[in-house]
This record gives structure tokens, C-alpha cells and sequence, in this order.
């Protein structure tokens, strides 16, 4: 299940959102010009680290891992992601939206089960 496609398109949508956060986090960490560079520095580390750092293999993936990790440190990368970007929602006021982006994470994750029993096997 956590490769079928209807999940997969689930998860990238997730993964836009958290893209967005970072964003708008970094944003509005500084006041002027250097607000905009952290708003697109902080996004453009999280794609870096998201997509280089995987599971040779991984059915829900390409396949291909740039640097191949473990499949427990691959879900710590994915839930730190994940957590960061509703610790952010939360810090920017968006309580709500921290909650409602907080489930649907769990969500996909519980429908990933069969991906997260195959990643700890690695």
C-alpha cells in the first residue's frame, strides 16, 4: 500500500507542504533582504536531504540512493522532516493547521505500513 499510487501522490503533496513551511518559516526568521535567502536556503536543504539520503531500492522511491542510508536512519529523516514542519506551522501561529497537517502525516504513515516494516528490514 505505501506504493501505490494514489499514497505516493498523498506523500508528495505532504512533501510540498513541508517545502512551503520551511519557506515561510525562514522568511520570517530575519527582517529585510536576508529573509528572502532563508526562505529559499531552508526548502533547498530540506529537498537536498530528502532526496540524496536514501534506501537502495526503496519501492516508493526511483530506486536509486545517492548516498545509501539505512532504512532506520531514512524514517528518522522523514519523521525529523515531518516534525520540524509542525514545529514551524506551530511557532508561525498556525495551531490548526500544525494539528490537521499532523494527521494527515499519520495517516499516510499508517498506510505506509507495509513501506516502514520494509525500510527497518534494511
Amino acid at each position: 500500500m505505501g506504493s501505490h499510487p494514489v499514497n505516493l501522490f498523498f506523500r508528495f503533496i505532504l512533501e510540498l507542504v513541508f517545502l512551503v513551511v520551511f519557506s515561510l518559516w525562514g522568511y520570517r526568521q530575519i527582517e529585510g533582504w536576508p529573509s528572502v535567502v532563508l526562505a529559499v536556503f531552508m526548502p533547498g536543504v530540506v529537498m537536498l536531504v530528502w532526496g540524496i539520503f536514501n534506501v537502495p531500492d526503496d519501492p516508493s522511491r526511483s530506486g536509486k540512493a545517492p548516498v545509501p542510508v539505512p532504512g532506520i536512519l531514512r524514517l528518522f529523516i522523514e519523521f525529523s522532516i515531518f516534525g520540524f514542519a509542525l514545529w514551524f506551522l506551530y511557532d508561525l501561529g498556525y495551531q490548526r493547521l500544525c494539528i490537521i497537517y499532523g494527521v494527515l502525516v499519520i495517516v499516510h504513515y499508517i498506510f505506509s505500513i507495509d513501506r516502514i516494516s520494509w525500510l527497518l528490514s534494511r
